[in-house]
């Protein structure tokens, strides 16, 4: 039986007058409340369906960034999250790891709904009073999102959209497939990303084959994989094991007895093993410099799907990393850098930055050192540049020079080893005599010599000192071969670079890089100088054991210190600069300071046979002059040893060598014959 409309609209009329009638008696601060009440209601429901219709984000680690070499083939995929092993699903994974992860990261994670209230409040109390981000309070839900989609940064913009992906990955995920996912993200150090590249890292076995003691060491990685390392800190990182076993008795996980037997148990620890990475610093050198050239942030980096194309030539960088490990000896704490670059365009071709980038990723490379002799290119570039012509000659022998009025600088060659008497600047150049240099030095003007220097591409500190011309201002590798690269391209300053292009896929965007150089040098003044640093390389020269190892003409310069080693030439389609010394700055011995030209000339030889090409062409304003060594004029018949060098027109030397002269003196004539030989025979 229906019931009469009339009834029906009584009964609404009244409930609706209940409930004014209730409203109206209600305290005036519970009916503040219902408002927002009713509205936070409704937005959360809003934004509950919205998180679960969405579809969560392509997590970074799925898109790693490509780099490859000049020919196209693969160096690397790099991600900043490293390298990891394949995924391994939660059934795989031990019960013990699992409940060792739970206990000490998150050990109501079955219990709550992406956040845990408690922890949250505590977390967000320490940073009130602290006044920035000091804590999280966040459970492996907010873990494994930031893990997937944010970067690590302690900023409030951050916390909010970690917590706005933990609720969208428990709308969309059951807790077995966060707990996997989160297993197989986490950071676990030395560039192991999950439990399988952990397991593996630290234990060389599969995860399933992990013990109870073994899993709670893993377990405690994730706070500090750096203080806790059990390879760099195996004290903490048993203290550690402790706090993890000791959680999983409170969780109720684990008995006190088993947790006691785990941590007696020894554990043996796999060796450090080298990352499957080529050219390691090469590699890292043209990441960062894709940031800095192409403006990417790192999030550009760590979303990847970009492809890197560097300049770096394979069977040049093989034959860099072979000649040092071949000339260095084992077991020492010697290092070595070397540096080669396209003189033409700046290109680096080979780069290595020490001998191990596992025990020392840090780039030697890039590092300042005293490139001692090398820098008296530069000193003779300036003086070239400035009046000096190659048959200037300069007395050879322990010299003091006064300078800034008074005072007084004495200059030693090396194992005071001089020719005591006049040399020639290519003779200067062979035997890398110091007192040539300073002298130099001094009369072009410290100031000049610094100048060109800037021009040439050193930007490290430069004093106008007598000092100045024997090195003693540090330069690294990268740009002495940059220097160096001005005198094998017709004096053009290069600018180095390591990325030649780079794709976005993405965005559809390319882009690449366009060589730049600069006028530094006269095409003149750098050939010249070219075919005086020959004579390192020749009989006599400091350089000459180099030779052996080399397929065609070279010019090259050396230089040594107390504590460094350089070696430092090319050819016109090759640059290389060669460091050799100790990170501690450790004295050199005698037959480590001549380690550099062996590895030079080892590469450089590979180099010649990759990258032929013709010997330099001497400018048109530039005519060859055959001189006497020993004075330093035209070299006549008579002159036991000659030189020929390059002047400009006009500078070259017009006198005859005096000291061999090769006026040949008449034949006496016959002697008068008797008047009686001429009747009688």
């Amino acid at each position: 039986m229906q019931a009469h409309p009339r009834s029906t609209l009584a009964r609404a009329s009244r409930r609706r007058h209940r409930w004014h009638t209730r409203w109206r008696y209600l305290p005036r601060w519970q009916r503040c409340l219902v408002l927002p009440w009713c509205c936070g209601f409704v937005g959360t429901t809003v934004l509950l369906l919205a998180l679960r219709a969405a579809p969560l984000p392509d997590p970074s680690l799925v898109y790693p960034t490509h780099i490859d070499a000049s020919d196209g083939s693969r160096l690397a995929e790099w991600t900043r999250k490293g390298t990891r092993a394949e995924h391994v699903p939660l059934a795989q994974i031990p019960p013990a790891l699992q409940a060792a992860t739970l206990a000490v990261e998150d050990a109501r994670f079955y219990q709550h709904g992406a956040f845990h209230w408690t922890s949250l409040a505590r977390a967000s109390w320490v940073d009130l009073m602290h006044g920035s981000i000091v804590q999280g309070g966040s459970t492996i839900s907010q873990q494994l999102a930031k893990n997937l989609y944010l970067n690590q940064h302690r900023t409030l913009g951050r916390k909010l959209r970690e917590a706005l992906y933990a609720l969208q990955l428990e709308l969309h995920e059951s807790k077995p497939e966060i707990l996997e996912q989160y297993l197989n993200t986490v950071y676990y150090g030395h560039g192991a990303y999950g439990v399988g590249a952990a397991a593996q890292l630290y234990f060389g076995k599969p995860v399933s084959d992990l013990s109870l003691a073994e899993c709670a060491l893993l377990a405690g990685l994730p706070k500090g994989p750096s203080l806790y390392s059990p390879l760099l800190h195996p004290d903490a990182a048993r203290a550690r094991q402790r706090t993890v076993l000791q959680r999983m008795v409170q969780a109720g996980f684990l008995s006190q007895s088993a947790a006691d037997a785990a941590l007696h148990t020894p554990l043996q620890f796999a060796a450090l093993s080298a990352p499957s990475l080529a050219a390691p610093y090469f590699t890292d050198m043209a990441v960062h410099e894709a940031e800095r050239r192409f403006h990417l942030s790192a999030d550009d980096l760590d979303r990847g799907d970009l492809r890197i194309v560097t300049t770096l030539d394979p069977v040049l960088q093989a034959a860099a990393e072979r000649a040092i490990a071949s000339t260095l000896p084992a077991g020492s704490g010697l290092q070595a850098a070397l540096v080669a670059l396209d003189p033409q365009t700046g290109a680096v071709l080979a780069l290595v930055g020490g001998r191990d980038y596992v025990h020392s990723p840090y780039n030697r490379a890039l590092a300042e050192r005293q490139p001692g002799s090398t820098f008296k290119a530069v000193v003779y570039a300036a003086a070239l540049s400035h009046g000096w012509t190659p048959d200037r000659q300069v007395l050879s022998e322990p010299t003091s020079f006064m300078y800034d009025r008074n005072k007084l600088y004495t200059v030693h060659d090396y194992g005071d080893f001089y020719a005591h008497r006049p040399i020639t600047l290519r003779e200067a150049l062979a035997r890398s005599d110091n007192v040539y240099a300073v002298t130099a030095n001094l009369e072009v003007g410290p100031q000049q010599v610094v100048e060109t220097a800037r021009q040439l591409g050193f930007k490290g500190l430069l004093r106008p000192y007598p000092s100045l011309a024997l090195g003693v201002f540090p330069t690294s590798p990268l740009q002495l071969a940059t220097a160096y690269a001005a005198l094998a391209n017709g004096g053009k300053h290069v600018l180095p670079y390591a990325v030649q292009a780079l794709d976005d896929p993405r965005s559809g965007r390319h882009w690449t890089t366009l060589p730049a150089s600069q006028q530094a040098l006269d095409p003149a003044v750098a050939f010249q100088l070219t075919d005086l640093l020959r004579s390192v390389l020749e009989p006599g020269g400091t350089g000459y054991a180099a030779r052996t190892y080399l397929h065609g003409p070279a010019a090259a310069k050396t230089g040594t210190t107390n504590t460094d080693a350089w070696m430092v030439g090319y050819t016109p389609r090759v640059v290389c600069a060669v460091w050799v010394g100790y990170d501690d700055n450790r004295p050199l011995t005698v037959q480590e300071a001549h380690m550099a030209a062996p590895i030079w000339g080892k590469f450089m030889g590979t180099a010649q046979q990759r990258r032929p090409g013709d010997w330099f062409t001497p400018p048109p304003n530039l005519v060859p002059v055959t001189l006497d060594p020993v004075t330093g004029q035209l070299a006549t018949p008579a002159c036991g040893s000659t030189e020929t060098d390059y002047f400009v027109a006009g500078t070259a030397p017009v006198e005859t060598c005096t000291l061999h002269s090769s006026t040949v003196p008449p034949a006496p004539a016959p002697a008068a014959r008797p008047w009686w030989r001429r009747w009688w025979p």
